[in-house]
């Protein structure tokens, strides 16, 4: 009985004959140098289009699109070639390969598939482009790459952000300079509602127009508003101006920040609440001075 079923179980040599033709050693050394010449083509096009990107800042955001672009048609057409020479003479296996293929992001890989289809539509309907800054909930910070599957979001504490294709089809997200190198930068300062208004704002105004890092083309503005802020009356100077590149953001708004604050300290212009702590350590220091001592 035991023999019989070692009979069964034994391979026919014509079995073993085509399963070694199926894996013939020529196709599979052939598929993989495919694969291995597809991934360094793809590493010298990236690194060739990003230093072609740096050396002239305006293609910058150019050659980072044509990265995207080019990843994308590489791995591809490495993908079809692989796959049509590994299987190169069984007809059936490559039809069958394609049927699982499709049953497999239809549903197994459904959130790959989709997440493939929204990278394809982000790049064809661009809400936005690689070199962008965007806010996605909680994520802000450049956009380095749009994927096959991800969008990698390099923030400002350097640090990379994976995120989903799809997602971006369904949540909100917002984009600061949509393809341009220029970007509105925000930096908003307080000070007490009696202070010297005028001389506020344009110390704000000088200290925005005369950046390096500002670009004139388009305009500068300075906003005031009034507002309450616990039990005090506060004035908001709301400073808009466009940084000339957006790698430029941080340093645009330490560069303000810095001449405002050295202007107010010199024309003794004060933050909301300042003076109330002044009076209140002259009231404490006089009350100390007063009380007898024991």
């Amino acid at each position: 009985m035991n023999t019989f079923i070692l009979a069964q179980l034994e391979p026919k040599p014509e079995e073993i004959a085509a399963a070694i033709e199926f894996f013939d050693v020529g196709r599979l050394i052939t598929t993989l140098t495919i694969v291995a010449v597809a991934f360094l083509v793809n590493r010298f096009i990236s690194a060739t289009l990003d230093r072609l990107g740096e050396g002239q800042a305006k293609r910058r955001l150019l050659m980072k699109k044509l990265s995207s672009f080019a990843r994308i048609a590489i791995f591809g057409i490495a993908s079809y070639l692989a796959a049509v020479t590994l299987l190169a003479g069984d007809k059936t296996a490559l039809y069958g390969l394609g049927t699982t293929l499709l049953v497999a992001f239809g549903f197994a890989m459904k959130d790959m598939a989709s997440s493939i289809v929204s990278g394809i539509l982000i790049l064809i309907d661009r809400p936005f482009q690689v070199g962008d800054r965007v806010q996605f909930g909680e994520t802000y910070g450049e956009v380095k790459e749009i994927g096959l599957r991800v969008v990698r979001i390099a923030t400002l504490d350097d640090n990379e952000v994976s995120i989903p294709n799809n997602k971006f089809l369904t949540d909100v997200v917002s984009c600061g300079n949509s393809g341009a190198l220029d970007m509105m930068v925000v930096v908003k300062f307080y000070i007490s509602i009696s202070e010297d208004f005028d001389l506020a704002r344009q110390i704000a105004y000088e200290a925005c127009v005369t950046s390096r890092y500002v670009y004139l083309p388009k305009p500068v503005q300075v906003e005031l508003k009034d507002a309450v802020e616990g039990n005090h009356y506060i004035t908001t100077l709301t400073c808009k101006a466009y940084v000339i590149d957006v790698r430029y953001e941080e340093a645009f708004v330490t560069d303000i920040t810095q001449r405002v604050k050295r202007a107010f300290r010199e024309n003794k212009i004060v933050y909301p609440h300042a003076r109330q702590f002044r009076v209140e350590e002259e009231i404490e220091s006089a009350r100390a001075f007063r009380s007898p001592s024991v």
